[in-house]
């Protein structure tokens, strides 16, 4: 059975051994060229590492002012590790609907769910397949509101023309964890297209600890530094920066792969039942080939008799009671019942397809 995920492993890890035996493992040199090389792939400056998602959506809370009782609008189709962390943080998640043949964020349920206490809108690109970037920025821009790009799948997937990062939105976060590239088998990013904000969740992902001017000149902590930001202990260690730069000089091959796996699903799927997933101007990272299928259990169990690891993926989130009262949500309920992600990942040969 080909799986619908892998972690990808490097085949070799030179430098592993003597960073374990360094006596550096915390932030360091490897994490810091990681941030580098991450800075260098978006084309932004602004580019902080954690080490996890978690972390990553905590330090742009913070960041961001954003505090327990405030509300933030969320997509409900995408993993629980995107939306858990707001419940976790005392924030009441608004659920919007979905456009249903795109499984995307709708822009129109997005107005519709904005009030007063509407202090972010959280936009998912539900698995690796980009949403409608500038409506919904644009939402935010009129309304004063920060958005935040959910990358949790999306790491290489492009808008029209840019990659998700470095298309304009205030906030984007991506995960690392093991079944995502580049995986660090744990931790995150965060991308603010602000300085100011950059430059705030330097010292906020470090417990609000100026690094500068904390020791004296004994190397003592100085009793002239104060801590004025509520912060968080998310740095990432100085091994897990060191995987995610050896990945990054594999990244383009990778995807290039998850690409050409993705042009042959097209190719042999191409006039039959099943729908495409996707939006014009965008480019997929392809973690997972998606489709509409007119009968969605049926669909799985077809594929899985080929050899292949169909899923669903994800469910609706807004059925969990952790986050309240359930809500009925037409374009959720429609993509939700016929949503089918097959393998697409660059451990699937393409000859199998």
């Amino acid at each position: 059975m080909i799986p619908l995920y892998k972690p990808y492993v490097s085949e070799r890890l030179p430098m592993l051994e003597e960073i374990l035996y360094s006596g550096q493992l915390a932030y360091g040199i490897y994490t810091q060229q990681f941030e580098e090389e991450l800075k260098s792939y978006f084309g932004t400056e602004y580019v902080i590492v954690t080490n996890s998602f978690n972390t990553a959506i905590s330090v742009t809370l913070s960041a961001l002012g954003i505090e327990a009782e405030d509300e933030v609008i969320v997509s409900p189709m995408a993993c629980l590790a995107s939306t858990q962390p707001y419940a976790s943080s005392g924030l009441k998640v608004v659920w919007a609907d979905l456009v249903p043949d795109k499984g995307t964020i709708s822009p129109d349920s997005v107005k519709e769910k904005i009030t007063k206490k509407t202090k972010a809108i959280v936009h998912n690109h539900f698995c690796g397949y980009p949403g409608y970037i500038d409506e919904i920025n644009e939402i935010g821009r009129q309304e004063g509101i920060p958005v935040i790009d959910d990358g949790i799948e999306c790491f290489a997937s492009e808008y029209k023309g840019r990659r998700i990062g470095n298309c304009g939105t205030d906030v984007t976060v991506f995960s690392f964890n093991p079944v995502r590239l580049p995986n660090t088998i744990d931790g995150g990013a965060v991308i603010f297209k602000n300085k100011d904000l950059y430059e705030k969740a330097l010292l906020i992902r470090d417990c609000g600890i100026d690094r500068s001017i904390f020791r004296d000149g004994l190397g003592e902590i100085s009793m002239e530094c104060d801590i004025t930001l509520k912060g968080f202990s998310a740095t990432m260690s100085n091994v897990n920066g060191y995987l995610g730069s050896v990945q990054m000089k594999a990244i383009d091959g990778l995807i290039g792969l998850q690409r050409k796996n993705a042009d042959k699903w097209y190719s042999e799927l191409e006039n039959k039942k099943y729908i495409p997933l996707g939006i014009p101007e965008t480019r997929p990272n392809y973690w997972v080939y998606g489709l509409l299928a007119p009968d969605k259990e049926k669909t799985i169990s077809e594929f899985r008799n080929k050899g292949f690891y169909a899923s669903g993926v994800h469910t609706n989130n807004s059925r969990y009671s952790v986050f309240g009262k359930a809500e009925y949500l037409p374009g959720v309920e429609e993509f939700n019942s016929r949503f089918v992600a097959l393998p697409c990942g660059w451990w699937v040969e393409p000859e199998r397809i």
